[in-house]
């Protein structure tokens, strides 16, 4: 399913969790792992030493991914390394298109203060622009459960939301996995005409045909829910009280004034969820 995984490095806890969960993937689909370091042109790098000028940041970045690749051999995982220049972001997307990855694994919260809070993190830009699936992984203290032994995949019937279903089906048939599926009836919805019960009758119905599309996928241990609440609230919060071990979601789920001020939905759930995050910009 994953042959060519690609880890973007810099020597961070969650770049090292990331590394860490992406090589237990990769031992377990027989891939081969990329560690990537990108040398960011926004930063001055240039030093001198002695007659010679070398870039610091190229220099940290060898260091970088050759510690990541010991890390590699240790687990019997053959990887590769790279170390190039450019904007994280645009680097990491351009990276994985051109070297044609099936899955980018980053850790989240690699940037901190006013940059991540105005612009977002390098993690949430990579998973809006690439066109395969990007993994996000937290450093905490428990590291992330693998081989996944249950999958929380939020729909709403959106094309987004279908593509995302399909992916965490496949991911759960090959790893035998339940799956859980959730409807999150939104309570900051303005101006709606409809009420309650209608809406929650809605969200039955797009239960039950994404639960007969993971069926069709191979999946037969499915579960059902309905929530209301803030959507990327009641995602997080049912991940954690249901022990799931990891949530697949569609991007561009949300447009607009909520996405543009408040982030989307899945940037939201990437920043909190209390495990692994497994994104898709694909629609069905």
């Amino acid at each position: 399913m994953f042959d060519r995984i690609l880890v973007p490095v810099d020597g961070s806890d969650p770049a090292t969790a990331a590394l860490e969960h992406a090589l237990e993937i990769a031992a377990d689909h027989n891939a081969t792992v990329t560690l990537l370091y990108v040398a960011d042109t926004n930063e001055p790098s240039q030093t001198r030493v002695g007659t010679d000028v070398v870039d610091v940041l190229e220099r940290e970045g060898d260091e970088i991914v050759s510690s990541a690749r010991e890390r590699a051999a240790a687990r019997d995982v053959p990887a590769t390394t790279d170390v190039v220049q450019g904007a994280p972001h645009d680097a990491i997307v351009d990276y994985a298109e051109r070297k044609d990855i099936d899955l980018v694994a980053m850790g989240t919260h690699g940037r901190d203060g006013l940059e991540r809070q105005v612009v977002g993190s390098v993690a949430e830009r990579v998973l809006n622009a690439a066109s395969m699936p990007v993994l996000t992984v937290r450093a905490t203290d428990d590291p992330p459960t693998y081989p996944y032994e249950s999958i929380l995949v939020p729909v709403d019937g959106s094309d987004h939301a279908t593509a995302a279903l399909r992916l965490g089906a496949a991911v759960a048939e090959r790893g035998g996995a339940g799956l859980s599926l959730l409807s999150v009836l939104d309570d900051q919805l303005l101006g709606s005409l409809t009420g309650d019960a209608e809406r929650e009758s809605r969200a039955r119905d797009v239960l039950e045909d994404a639960e007969s599309t993971a069926n069709d996928e191979g999946v037969d241990d499915v579960t059902t829910a309905v929530e209301s609440g803030s959507v990327p609230r009641e995602i997080t919060a049912y991940a954690e009280d249901s022990g799931n071990d990891l949530i697949v979601m569609g991007t561009h789920g949300r447009t607009g004034l909520d996405e543009r001020f408040l982030g989307s939905i899945s940037e939201r759930v990437v920043r909190t969820a209390p495990v692994p995050v497994l994104t898709t910009n694909r629609s069905s």
